[in-house]
């Protein structure tokens, strides 16, 4: 069981409470954020991500914690004939709901509230989900895991992009300093909410990556695991089959 770490360590609120109002808070100036403090490399990671689900041809696509959309935006590379991005955030939603209808993608893509520990899908209804920057956000990893297995078919895929923390030098100590020092000071002053930026480094820190992440996927019955470290080990793809 990993670590819970929390958003707003004063509020006695539950994680999945405090993650979605954190969200919320920080809707307006996400993308923006994401993109800057990133230097525009996560729209590249999703790249290589989607990649890898788009040999499977998959039709019917679930983006878990989709935020707004970025991701479900991506997988149209795969020519699927429907996405549906779901979150626990409804200001992320909206911010998602507008992206689409700008870019006038509203027949193929649906955004709805959904939470990852209770999905409301049938079973065996999508042929590969794919979750951006959220499974550490998860309050129950395990159980999250598990309703994603079960909303997948047979031999469907999951890909799951997320953040990792570099071993070598000198990317892990570079990386450090800015996740540290960087990160909580340019996010404090664009986001307004004191919090998220630095709950961001901790859920990290927190979050049981590489192989230890595969060893869960494992033993929750998923197939073929296996990890893509991607810019030095800042980000990894994890790849599963039901």
């Amino acid at each position: 069981m990993s670590e819970i770490v929390k958003p707003y360590k004063e509020s006695t609120a539950s994680k999945k409470e405090q993650v979605a109002q954190m969200f919320d808070n920080i809707s307006h100036r996400y993308d923006f954020l994401n993109h800057f403090l990133s230097l525009g490399i996560d729209n590249i990671w999703r790249k290589k991500a989607v990649k890898l689900i788009r040999a499977s041809n998959p039709k019917q696509i679930l983006d878990v914690a989709t935020g707004t959309a970025d991701f479900a935006i991506e997988t149209l590379s795969c020519k699927p004939e429907n996405v549906i991005g779901v979150d626990i955030s409804e200001g992320m939603l909206e911010k998602g709901r507008q992206k689409i209808k700008r870019k006038k993608l509203d027949d193929v893509i649906q955004l709805k509230y959904g939470d990852s520990e209770n999905l409301p899908f049938e079973d065996d209804t999508f042929d590969a989900i794919i979750v951006g920057f959220g499974v550490r956000n998860f309050e129950n990893l395990q159980l999250g895991l598990n309703e994603m297995k079960r909303v997948l078919k047979k031999d469907g895929q999951v890909a799951i992009l997320e953040l990792s923390k570099p071993k070598k030098f000198p990317i892990k100590h570079i990386y450090l300093f800015y996740f540290k020092f960087i990160l909580p000071v340019i996010g404090r002053l664009f986001s307004k909410d004191s919090s998220a930026y630095t709950y961001l480094p901790d859920s990290v820190n927190a979050f049981p990556e590489g192989d230890k992440f595969l060893s869960i996927l494992n033993e929750l019955g998923y197939k073929k695991v296996e990890l893509k470290p991607l810019s030095g080990g800042i980000a990894t793809i994890y790849s599963a089959f039901k």
